[in-house]
């Protein structure tokens, strides 16, 4: 593991050369966790990052935890004033021309610019680790793998415990019971449970109200497994359901299916979201389907790249992407699919292939 630390830190160390940075301050605790495995969490120390080396700053709650088991070559300094001790080993290091996070709290920024020396500049340099992390390493690829295996064996064994009758947060809880048997950690965001009327909101979490037959529902879930999360929705439907339900589940089966056929490197996230899109508008529902194609997915639920009318990023092998087309029909109901898909060095890797894609009815 301590080499997939090395390789991104010289990553990050490669970029700052290219940008004539002398070191870079790493606030978030995500992106500390991603560089050395340190996952004390935001405001709980820094990663100083120069060109030929690495410190983790932290207090001494985390010694005993780090002191041997950070990567090679980063050091440990253990005080309770993280940003005092920042100062003092930038100006060790005697950088110059220091980065920093773009979302680094202003009272911080502001306490740290008032310590460094007239000579050292300190300037924003947004989403330098969030664009490294957006491409996965064999250790990173092998964690998702793990957590979408553990999503799809979780759903499939769900199916048989709903019924109309119950609510949508007993369904709710008992998806979250089955990830941990199947070897997920926690939720990555509250699990939603959405049916009738109420699968017509993208974002609609577990409430009490009771699944009926006759209605569409939409059931959205991400779950960690060794720091990393799936991302995976599915739309069921309980008893019979009207022809024109039937319709768009058709139509958003077919446009998750087209977007996903196109995935290779090279290919941009608009042209992805494109496709899917002009499959749902050619069929009537374009203002329906409100939200993007997708999005990245690894330590946090929603990474870059973005798969969006917008985007401009543009694919690239060890990219982990979610594909999420939906159509919504206020009142009515709607449906989601999203499936996470691997960029390989030729095409693509479905990692939730297990789940199946056509219409599961529970009957009443």
């Amino acid at each position: 593991m301590t080499k997939y630390f090395e390789a991104r830190i010289a990553k990050l160390q490669k970029l700052l050369k290219k940008l004539n940075l002398d070191g870079m301050l790493v606030y978030q605790g995500t992106n500390m966790k991603y560089l050395t495995g340190f996952d004390g969490g935001t405001g709980e120390g820094v990663v100083i990052v120069s060109c030929d080396s690495a410190y983790l700053v932290t207090d001494a709650r985390y010694e005993e935890a780090y002191k041997a088991n950070l990567p090679e070559h980063v050091n440990l300094k253990i005080t309770k004033s993280y940003y005092e001790e920042t100062v003092s080993v930038a100006i060790a290091l005697n950088i110059k021309n220091l980065a920093f996070e773009a979302d680094l709290p202003y009272n911080i920024y502001d306490y740290i610019d008032e310590l460094l020396p007239a000579d050292m500049s300190f300037d924003a340099l947004p989403f330098a680790v969030e664009a490294l992390r957006e491409v996965k390493d064999e250790n990173e690829l092998a964690a998702l793998r793990q957590a979408a295996t553990a999503s799809v064996k979780a759903f499939n064994e769900l199916i048989s415990f709903i019924k109309p009758g119950m609510t949508e947060r007993q369904v709710a809880n008992e998806l979250d019971r089955l990830q941990k048997k199947f070897g997920a950690d926690k939720s990555s965001f509250d699990t939603i449970v959405a049916s009738g009327y109420r699968a017509a909101l993208p974002h609609g979490e577990a409430t009490d109200k009771i699944i009926k037959n006759g209605e569409l529902v939409t059931i959205d879930f991400g779950y960690y497994v060794d720091d990393y999360t799936s991302d995976v929705t599915r739309t069921i439907a309980i008893g019979s359901i009207s022809d024109e339900l039937k319709q768009i589940y058709a139509i958003v089966k077919q446009a998750n299916e087209n977007a996903i056929a196109i995935v290779k490197p090279g290919i941009s996230g608009s042209e992805v979201d494109r496709v899917a899109r002009d499959y749902i508008s050619a069929h009537g529902y374009g203002h329906e389907y409100n939200h993007s194609t997708g999005h990245g997915v690894g330590l946090d639920i929603h990474e870059g790249p973005a798969l969006s009318s917008q985007s401009s990023d543009e694919l690239q092998p060890g990219h982990l992407l979610t594909i999420e087309p939906g159509i919504y029909l206020a009142e009515k109901g709607g449906v989601r699919i999203e499936d996470d898909i691997i960029v390989t060095i030729d095409g693509y890797e479905n990692i939730t292939n297990d789940l199946t894609k056509d219409l599961i009815v529970i009957e009443g």
